[in-house]
This record gives C-alpha cells, sequence and structure tokens, in this order.
C-alpha cells in the first residue's frame, strides 16, 4: 500500500525497509538523491539520518540539505521500529533561506572597553599617553569597518559598535583578532595593551541585547579582560583570554567600595558573613576581616559555617575558643534574617558555591568580595560587589579595605594572621598570583601583628596526609607537551588542599608548564587542582569540568568517579594543547 501511495504524491518520497534499505521511490526523489538508481541502497548512508532520528520526525523537526536544497522529513503516522517507513521530504529551500536571512541580519550591540585605560595612560612617556589610545583607536574602526560594522567613541576608552549576527560568526571565525592586533602595540611598560569586547544579541527586544552585551562585557572585565564574550538568548561563549589579569595601580575603587560597605553595615541590625562550601584558610581569613569591620562599625556580625576540612582545624578552633566571633550554623543563621539584614558573601563569585544558598535568596542586600575571574552564573543582582580577579586573595582585597577605615589598630593579632593565611594559601607562599599590592596587603598585616611562625602552624597536617601528598608527587605522571598529571590516594577531608599542594609543587620540575592533582574527598567527590606557569590558562580547563579560578591557579569538583574525570581531563587537556600549536 505504501509502495502504490508513494508513487502518486508530488513530492520527493521513498520507503525504508526495517532493514534501512530504499524499497521503492518515487521520481521526485532525484530531487533529494542524484543517483539514478537507489532502490536497495541504504537510506541511512544516503542521507546520514538515523534510524532512532527517522522513527521521531513527525514529532521533532528534521531537516537535511542535498544538491543546495533544503529539506523537512516526514514519515507515515505512527512507524514501528521493525516495519517499513514512508519517508517524505517537504522543500523548504526558500523558506530557510529566508529564515537564514532572517537570522543573520538580527541586531547585534558590542561594547568595546580598552583595559586598564588609567594604567595605561599613566605609565607611557608624554608621547604615548597620546600614541597608545590613537592606534587602539585606529586599530578597533578598522576592525569594525572591515566587518561593516560602525564603531563610536563613548568615552577615552570605550566604544560601541553595531552589527548583526551574519557578521559576528565572521568576527568568531576569525577569531576575533583584533584582540591580538591591539596586543601587539609597542606600549614599552610592563603589561601589554588589550581590550574586552562583550556582544549581546537576544530574539525578545533590542533592549535585551544592549542589556546582554552590557553583561558580557562585564563577564570579559571580570575574567582578567583581552577576551571577547558573546551573551545569547542559549547561553554565553568565550574567546581570547590570553593574558593574566593586570594589577591596578590605582586604590581609588577600593576606598569607594570602603565607603559604600561602611554605609550598608550601618544601616543593617545586623550582618551575616559567608564563604564557600567546606571554606579554605583565604574565605575564613576574609570572613574574619568582614567581622573586624563590623566590630569597628559597632555592629553584630555572624559567620556562617556549617561544615569545614580537617585542614581548618587549627585556625577554626583557635577562633571559636577565643569567644570573639559568632561563628554559627545555617539553621541558625535563617532565623537571624530580617529584611534589614545585610549579607557579605566573600571568596566566592557564584551563587551555587555559596555555605547557604537560601541566605542569599532571603537577604535583599548583598555585597560580594572576591579574586576569582567571573563566570556566566556568577552574581548579577548584588546591591554592591568588589570582584578583582588581579587580587591574589580575599583576604588581601580585605586588608586593602581595612585601611579605609581608621587610622588606628583596627584588627587583633589574630585577625592579622588569618588574613595573612589566606593570602599564603592562595599564592603558595608568595611564589605565584602576586603582586606588588600583596607584598603590601602582607606588610600591612604583619604591622598590625601577624606572626608568620603562628601562621605556618595553621598550615601544618596530619602525617597521613602528608605522605599521602609525597606519594602523588613520587608518581606523578609526565606528559611530553609538559603537562603533569598526579593522583592522590584514599578519601580525606584534605583532598582539596593535598591537591593544591601538589599541583604547587610539581611546578617546580624542569620543562614542566602545567599540573594537575585529582583526588577524591571523604563525600566520594572527584577534586582538581590545576596550575600553570602562563602558557597555559587552567581556569578554562577547569570551567569544562563546572569549576573555575584564575588563569594560573583554578580547581573544579566533580561527582563523576576519578578514573573516568582523569580520562576527560587528559583529553581535554591535549584537545587545548592541540588547538593553541594550531592557532
Amino acid at each position: 500500500m505504501k509502495k502504490t501511495f508513494i508513487t502518486q504524491l508530488p513530492i520527493p518520497a521513498c520507503v525504508v525497509g526495517s532493514n534501512g534499505l530504499i524499497t521503492k521511490a518515487n521520481g521526485f526523489m532525484k530531487n533529494v538523491i542524484v543517483y539514478e538508481d537507489i532502490i536497495g541502497a541504504n537510506f541511512f548512508a544516503l542521507t546520514g539520518v538515523k534510524r532512532e532520528t527517522l522513527l521521531t520526525a513527525n514529532s521533532s523537526e528534521v531537516i537535511i540539505e542535498r544538491n543546495n536544497r533544503v529539506f523537512k522529513i516526514w514519515t507515515n503516522d505512527e512507524p514501528k521500529e521493525n516495519e517499513d517507513i514512508a519517508v517524505l521530504f517537504d522543500e523548504t529551500t526558500i523558506r530557510e533561506s529566508f529564515r537564514s536571512k532572517l537570522e543573520a541580519d538580527r541586531a547585534v550591540i558590542i561594547y568595546i572597553n580598552i583595559d586598564n585605560y588609567d594604567d595605561l595612560v599613566a605609565s607611557t612617556s608624554d608621547d604615548g599617553k597620546r600614541a597608545i589610545p590613537s592606534m587602539i583607536d585606529s586599530i578597533v574602526r578598522k576592525w569594525g569597518a572591515s566587518f561593516d560594522s560602525p564603531v563610536i567613541s563613548t568615552d577615552d576608552d570605550k566604544y560601541i559598535m553595531y552589527s548583526n549576527y551574519g557578521k559576528l560568526n565572521k568576527m568568531i571565525q576569525s577569531k576575533f583578532g583584533v584582540l591580538d592586533e591591539v596586543r601587539k602595540i609597542e606600549a614599552k611598560i610592563d603589561f601589554p595593551a588589550s581590550i574586552s569586547i562583550g556582544a549581546g544579541i537576544s530574539e525578545k527586544s533590542l533592549i535585551e541585547t544592549t542589556e546582554m552585551a552590557g553583561e558580557a562585557l562585564e563577564l570579559a572585565l571580570g575574567r582578567g579582560g583581552d577576551q571577547a564574550v558573546i551573551k545569547t538568548d542559549e547561553g554565553t561563549k568565550y574567546y581570547g583570554g590570553t593574558l593574566q589579569s593586570i594589577e591596578k595601580s590605582n586604590r581609588g575603587k577600593a576606598r569607594v567600595i570602603a565607603h559604600a560597605m561602611k554605609q550598608m553595615i550601618k544601616d543593617a541590625d545586623k550582618v551575616l558573613i559567608m564563604g564557600h562550601k567546606w571554606p579554605d584558610m583565604d574565605a575564613f581569613g576574609s570572613a574574619i576581616g568582614v567581622s573586624a569591620i563590623c566590630r569597628y562599625l559597632g555592629k553584630d556580625a555572624y559567620i556562617v559555617i556549617d561544615k569545614h576540612n580537617d585542614a581548618l582545624d587549627t585556625i577554626y578552633t583557635q577562633a571559636v575558643n577565643s569567644e570573639d566571633y559568632n561563628i554559627i550554623k545555617q539553621e541558625k543563621a535563617i532565623k537571624l534574617v530580617t529584611p534589614e539584614t545585610l549579607l557579605i558573601v566573600v571568596d566566592t563569585n557564584r551563587p551555587m558555591l555559596v555555605e547557604c544558598m537560601e541566605l542569599v535568596d532571603r537577604c535583599d542586600s548583598r555585597i560580594i568580595i572576591d579574586h576569582h575571574r567571573m563566570t556566566e552564573d556568577s552574581f548579577r543582582d548584588a546591591s554592591l560587589a568588589y570582584i578583582e580577579s588581579y587580587a591574589s586573595s580575599a583576604s588581601e582585597l580585605l586588608a586593602e579595605l581595612l585601611q579605609n577605615y581608621a587610622q588606628k589598630k583596627i584588627i587583633n593579632k589574630f585577625e592579622a594572621e588569618a588574613m595573612l593565611a589566606g593570602i599564603m594559601v592562595d599564592t603558595n607562599n608568595f611564589s605565584g598570583r602576586t603582586g606588588v599590592r600583596t607584598f603590601e596587603a602582607a606588610s600591612w598585616l604583619k604591622r598590625a601583628g601577624a606572626d608568620t611562625t603562628e601562621v605556618k602552624r595553621f598550615f601544618q597536617m596530619a602525617k597521613a596526609d602528608f605522605m599521602s601528598k609525597a606519594s602523588a608527587i613520587a608518581r606523578a605522571d609526565f606528559s611530553e607537551e609538559g603537562v603533569a598529571f598526579a593522583t592522590t590516594r584514599g578519601h580525606t577531608g584534605n583532598t582539596q588542599i593535598i591537591n593544591a599542594q601538589v599541583a604547587d609543587e610539581l611546578l617546580m620540575v624542569k620543562g614542566v608548564k602545567a599540573t594537575f592533582a585529582l583526588g577524591t574527598n571523604e563525600r566520594e567527590q572527584t577534586i582538581i587542582s590545576a596550575r600553570s606557569l602562563g602558557e597555559i590558562n587552567v581556569q578554562q580547563i577547569m570551567e569544562k569540568f563546572g569549576g573555575g579560578g584564575h588563569f594560573t591557579s583554578a580547581a573544579a569538583q566533580s561527582s563523576e568517579p576519578l578514573e573516568y574525570v582523569e580520562e576527560q581531563l587528559r583529553k581535554l587537556v591535549k584537545t587545548t594543547l592541540e588547538k593553541e600549536h594550531d592557532d
């Protein structure tokens, strides 16, 4: 019946047997498949459509392109798994062409920002102050003109560009070459010139497109600059990001944040402070720093910690025994919330990582203080955000903020040591991710009473953990590309700390460019710590596993088994290195 039926249809049609072979076809099938005789040929091989896809063609759109034509596939009413299937081809070439043109013509708003403009101008000679911005301006405008997209200057360091989706795709194909062109400028200063690009495109409205472009630029800047971020209705994509975050010499922002933070704390009835789940030394140290600010301003503060790793035991116990700090569980914190309660989140900018998500939902007034690069799911509606990816740690940022509150001693010896410990753990004892401001913050904490011998006591580990660390380093695997992989054995609450130290230690081996240390914690999660010397962006690699961090220091957690995660990690690292080599 099907075979008779299809010969009478005015559109291409054929019958596919249960074995995938074509048993009947009408004359119009030559519009789809150019072969003279297709009877007995394999339908799935000719069309590239899988059988399971064909079985659902009536409920989900199946489109194929053949002979410069576009067809939508239909089948008989409810084809069964083991019976013949009547396949009909509805040509939609003109419709698809029109739809593609409409798609290509969709408006795109692109914001362009010169990174670290004030420092760039201040660091150059008098001639350079005019020449470098002028060169960047010329490069940006020529880049826009090459895509027939007008570029308008809105400030000394800001531009807006109007384009469409078709041209944006060409920019993507060219890998946003303007980033490389700007970076090649001979600035003759300690850091290269760079720009950040934020593009937005939405089907909803031009207003939504503009807002997305602003969010995309904010993400690009929050991730350290020198990159392009495209935000659409479907999600966010990142391009570039080959430079590490540049330390800013201007401290004006810290003064502004400190003043705004002071007012918000004074207006609150109480302050709740929390970091990320299973806090490390930096999360705890920065929380202690915020608590000191609240005490100085005469406001009750509560540090929310439900559970912590064994590595935090010494400093946590000392804080609890001092009775100077209100350290509470989530349950109590939730009961304390009122409409006037202020929530301060430290050492993370992602809601999914905080100690208690319910507090985020309940507190309308929120301050975020963090040093990690922003991601698509970072906080977007904070009342005040101080997120600086150039900083070594949240504790460094707190040390700077504290200096803006009083000339007299504002923190005690323990608080100075807690923040110094936070800086030390995130810089691997000042051997990485350090700038002038990092050492100045550490110097201020030392003057405030921090004893480095006492700080070292915070980092002592159990003998079993030390042996696990030594074993992982001894069994590390080194690839020809200069990447080291190591795995810690056993389930311990200190896996995160051990992995971080293993990754740091392996960077000391000659020829090693990046390191990855994996292990399983007591909750059977796979923990990854990643480090690099700057040639490999480990942050982007860790983001593929739901983590993040910085260009040279990042981490991730996965619910997948360690063996599977390690296999996927090795494949991703290999693909990343091959891509960088091709570029």
